[in-house]
């Protein structure tokens, strides 16, 4: 688990017409996946939200199939490691940044960001070359959140041990 990662709160967090604002980057929690915190790039140009996730497998539970995956939340860290369990929603087809398709398994999650929690939809794919594990796309964050895009971390930023 992500139990040594601390993010120190800098700010109340503003609002504007019902909005939360939040800056192009946010360190974000996925409560029921016990992902306390993952470094997310907020980004309006994509549709879907993408999570780093490794190590996927399908398996059924009664009638639900379901998805088990590893996640690195920290970039750079391959020792912290958390194991999760989702319900498989669908498999879709994902067009990346660079025009590639690929088929990626969907699962829905709590998300918490500041004091606001609400439901999202993941796409999971290995994300180890990109510079964030999390890419949080404007369906998670219509009717929710506003973006600043000229600042980081309205709402904290992650404290690191003298160890990293």
């Amino acid at each position: 688990m992500n139990r040594d990662i601390k993010v120190r709160k800098v700010a109340k967090p503003r609002f504007y017409k019902d909005l939360m604002v939040i800056g192009w980057r946010e360190w974000v929690c996925l409560p029921e996946l016990n992902i306390r915190y993952v470094k997310a790039k907020i980004d309006t140009g994509a549709r879907t939200s993408a999570l780093h996730a490794y190590d996927v497998k399908e398996f059924k539970s009664g009638r639900k199939t379901m998805v088990q995956f590893k996640v690195h939340p920290v970039q750079k860290n391959q020792n912290l490691s958390v194991k999760c369990v989702g319900e498989l929603v669908e498999k879709r087809r994902i067009k990346d940044s660079g025009g590639k398709v690929t088929l990626r398994p969907v699962i829905r999650t709590p998300i918490t960001i500041g004091d606001l929690t609400w439901e999202i939809e993941l796409t999971l794919i290995n994300r180890d070359e990109m510079g964030f594990r999390m890419l949080l796309g404007r369906a998670a964050i219509k009717g929710h959140l506003l973006v600043n895009p000229g600042r980081s971390h309205l709402l904290g930023y992650r404290v690191k041990k003298d160890s990293e």
